[in-house]
C-alpha cells in the first residue's frame, strides 16, 4: 500500500521508555505479524521509521511497538500521541512473517520482541504452539508474555545472552512443521543463529528480520 495517512486509536506505555500504539486499519490495508511499514508524523516532519507489526491481526485496528528515544527528532513526538492524532503508513513490506505455521519459535532481542508477541498470539489463535525466547536488560510487554505463558506458550524472558542457547535447546523441538524466526538487532541476530543451530536446528531455515 502507497503513503496513506491513519489516525491514532489508542497509545500505553508498555514499559521503560516503550509504547505500544493502536492505529485504524486503512481500507485495503493487509498484514501479517512479523511485517513492518513505514511510520512518519506529517505535522512534524517527512522523516520516516520502520516499525514492525506486533498485534495478531490488523482486522479492525493493529498495533505497532516502538522505542522511544527521549533525545530523538520523533521520539518526543510519538510519546506524546494521543487518542485521534494522524500518523502517515506505507507497507506492509518484509518477508520474515507468519503464514501459518503449525508450531512457531521465536527469538526476540530488544524491541524484536513486538512481532514475536504478535506472532505467537496469533499462532495460538489459529490453534498451534508457540514458543518465546525474549532477550532484554528492561523486558516490555510483560502483561501480554504473562497471558502467552498462561495460555500454554513456552516463554522465556532472558537477560544474557548466554542463556539464549540453553532457552533454545528447550524450546526448539526440530519437528518439520514448526519455523523458527528471529527479530532484533545485528548483534542478537548473531547470538540466536548461533543458538539455533546449537539446539539442533536449521539456522538457515530461519526467518530474520536485522532491525540494524
Amino acid at each position: 500500500m502507497d503513503r496513506t495517512t491513519t489516525t491514532v486509536s489508542a497509545v500505553r506505555s508498555v514499559g521503560s521508555d516503550a509504547v505500544a500504539i493502536d492505529l485504524e486499519t486503512p481500507t485495503d490495508f493487509d498484514a501479517a505479524p512479523g511485517q513492518f511499514v513505514t511510520f512518519s508524523l506529517p505535522a512534524v516532519s517527512d522523516e520516516s521509521r520502520f516499525y514492525t507489526v506486533s498485534s495478531p491481526d490488523v482486522e479492525a485496528t493493529f498495533e505497532i511497538t516502538v522505542g522511544i528515544d527521549p533525545d530523538g527528532e520523533l521520539g518526543p513526538h510519538i510519546a506524546d500521541l494521543s487518542p485521534g492524532d494522524e500518523v502517515a503508513i506505507s507497507g506492509p513490506f518484509g518477508s520474515a512473517y507468519y503464514e501459518g505455521e503449525d508450531r512457531v519459535v521465536v527469538l526476540a532481542g530488544g524491541p524484536g520482541v513486538g512481532p514475536a508477541i504478535g506472532i505467537a498470539e496469533r499462532a495460538l489463535d489459529d490453534g498451534g504452539g508457540a514458543a518465546l525466547v525474549y532477550r532484554d536488560d528492561e523486558p516490555i510487554h510483560r502483561e501480554r508474555l504473562d497471558a502467552l505463558a498462561d495460555r500454554g506458550a513456552f516463554v522465556r524472558v532472558i537477560e544474557t545472552d548466554g542463556a539464549v542457547a540453553d532457552a533454545a535447546r528447550e524450546s526448539i523441538t526440530g519437528d518439520p512443521a514448526e519455523q523458527v524466526f528471529v527479530y532484533g538487532f545485528a548483534d542478537f541476530l548473531d547470538v540466536a543463529t548461533d543458538a539455533i543451530e546449537t539446539a539442533g536446528g536449521d539456522a538457515e531455515a530461519a526467518k530474520v528480520e536485522n532491525f540494524g
